[in-house]
């Protein structure tokens, strides 16, 4: 199924990993080329998945989704198989409101033009907090996983959380150095770093895992993975101190695991109520990853939050 301006999408063929989605290379008006898979039929839902995996972090959902929204998952600039745009100096590249303002450029190609709702693991939900602030009008509501703000998780940084994140201070050091370091193995760092955070053994299988290394292999993704994680310890804390005033105002629900070091580490619906003014929030038997460790629990609390 094509659907919108098929002058800037390409089509990949079916997905390999998630049954009924159908996989696009989408150029968008600001050059930005995103992957992205879409199924189902419905009101539009937006998927973004989070580092250091892609899309395919929704494989034991998105099916299930697709029975009653049209699903879109598209692969984050600089993750996956989209686009690896050079960077600048303020890391402005790769800041969250850019990366939002992608998501809106893609669902106004796809033809997607009245509303979505959203749902953001990790990286993901980080931009999802940027894309519900900037665009009120289009994000109806949202759902965040495993996260507690980026300003309020950096304020709040002692000893634990930087042992147990320690990446987010490595992969923020300035260029080469993180990126020369992973790429002389990047199947170490990759599986150190999901067998890490994921508290259910086996949820990501062999074939995903070497579909995240396939990506992660690459040069480019590994210079933009830093160049995210350079941006959130900067322009994305100059934007949020801008912002700081403002709420999302769009309903909101926050999960977490409650094995993993957010839910042990912050209260995170009281985190998200100070960033948002209709929040409610659960936690879930597992580790980082609710969508791979435990779908069926997941599904049965964001699916009424959906509809």
């Amino acid at each position: 199924m094509m659907i919108g301006n098929a002058e800037f999408i390409q089509d990949k063929g079916e997905s390999p990993f998630i049954p009924g989605f159908r996989l696009s290379d989408v150029t968008l008006s600001n050059g930005v080329r995103l992957r992205c898979a879409v199924g189902g039929k419905g009101e539009p839902l937006v998927l973004l998945h989070g580092h250091p995996q892609n899309h395919v972090t929704w494989r034991k959902i998105a099916p299930a989704l697709a029975q009653r929204f049209t699903v879109i998952m598209p692969d984050i600039r600089g993750y996956g198989d989209s686009s690896k745009p050079p960077s600048d100096a303020q890391h402005r590249t790769y800041s969250k409101r850019e990366m939002a303002q992608d998501i809106i450029l893609l669902m106004a190609r796809l033809g997607f033009n009245d509303g979505f709702a959203f749902v953001g693991h990790d990286r993901g939900a980080r931009i999802g907090h940027r894309l519900a602030l900037d665009y009120p009008q289009q994000v109806r509501r949202s759902i965040f996983i495993d996260i507690a703000p980026t300003a309020t998780m950096y304020a709040l940084t002692d000893k634990t959380f930087a042992t147990r994140y320690f990446w987010w201070f490595f992969l923020i050091q300035p260029a080469p150095l993180p990126e020369k370091l992973i790429s002389s193995d990047p199947a170490f760092f990759l599986d150190k770093h999901i067998s890490g955070q994921i508290k259910t053994p086996g949820a990501t299988e062999p074939e995903i895992f070497a579909e995240y290394l396939r990506c992660y292999q690459d040069p480019e993704m590994l210079r933009a993975v830093c160049e995210d994680y350079r941006a959130a310890a900067t322009i994305d804390l100059e934007d949020d101190e801008a912002d700081k005033h403002l709420r999302i105002t769009s309903p909101l629900l926050a999960l977490w695991g409650e094995k993993g070091t957010v839910g042990q580490l912050y209260d995170v619906t009281s985190t998200w109520q100070e960033k948002a003014l209709d929040v409610r929030g659960v936690a879930m038997p597992c580790g980082h990853s609710p969508q791979e460790e435990c779908p069926q629990e997941m599904l049965r609390v964001i699916m009424p939050f959906l509809s």
